[in-house]
């Protein structure tokens, strides 16, 4: 979902959701990415899932970008998290 469809979702304009967000010191990106980083890590640690089949089901479009994102999460790519054995 986009940072506007939550708004509409939740009967707010976009600019009342980034002020409430603002207060709670947090953000959509921020929020975003949390959620991608917890789901992403169930579907690595649970399922025998590729890393390609594990990105569009985070939103991603394609699966260098969820690399990119997991090593700026995690300092490390999702296949060596997952060859380490990290739970």
């Amino acid at each position: 979902f986009s940072e506007e469809q939550i708004a509409q979702q939740l009967n707010l304009s976009l600019r009342s959701l980034q002020r409430r967000l603002r207060e709670e010191r947090t953000s959509y990106q921020q929020l975003l990415d949390e959620t991608r980083l917890e789901l992403a890590l169930q579907y690595i640690n649970r399922t025998q899932l590729s890393v390609a089949q594990i990105a569009p089901l985070l939103g991603f479009s394609d699966s260098s970008n969820f690399n990119r994102a997991f090593k700026r999460w995690l300092g490390l790519p999702p296949s060596r998290y997952r060859a380490a054995g990290f739970q």
